[in-house]
């Protein structure tokens, strides 16, 4: 189980609650997708991933990156209990659709920094610090169906 002190509780919780969801999240998917292209391959059915300007305008990639963040807030809404929040999400991620789990940790890369691009200087090395505890602890959860 992992131990949380209330600064982070309180950080990850204020970080959300900053977020807009509708810019957010897409521009996090759309930054994996550009970035690390492999990742593409997971998402056949969006249609056109053909360039950054494609990706950057697909409603497709747009509405998944919504979506990913309105889970992470089960687990803002869940801290103590992350592993199991995720049990069915971890399942269908390595049973059903064979995503490789490194890509969790692409994904959580791509959202610091586009959490940081949006909160600037409120993004202080304690609040990163926080916030990838968050993540790495997400992204553990989400693998474990992979071990």
């Amino acid at each position: 189980m992992v131990e949380w002190t209330d600064f982070e509780r309180t950080t990850i919780q204020d970080i959300f609650s900053k977020l807009d969801y509708e810019v957010v999240g897409p521009k996090t998917l759309a930054r994996c997708l550009i970035v690390y292209p492999w990742t593409q391959r997971y998402f056949g059915n969006f249609g056109n991933l053909y360039n950054a300007a494609a990706i950057m305008g697909n409603p497709m990639v747009a509405k998944h990156g919504i979506t990913i963040l309105h889970s992470l807030d089960r687990a803002v809404k869940n801290m103590d209990d992350i592993r199991n929040t995720y049990a069915e999400l971890s399942v269908l991620h390595s049973e059903k659709l064979h995503v490789d789990p490194s890509n969790f940790n692409l994904l959580a890369d791509c959202l610091t920094i586009v959490v940081a691009a949006h909160m600037g200087k409120a993004f202080t090395g304690e609040m990163q610090a926080a916030f990838h505890k968050f993540l790495a602890v997400v992204v553990s959860s989400l693998r474990r169906q992979y071990n």
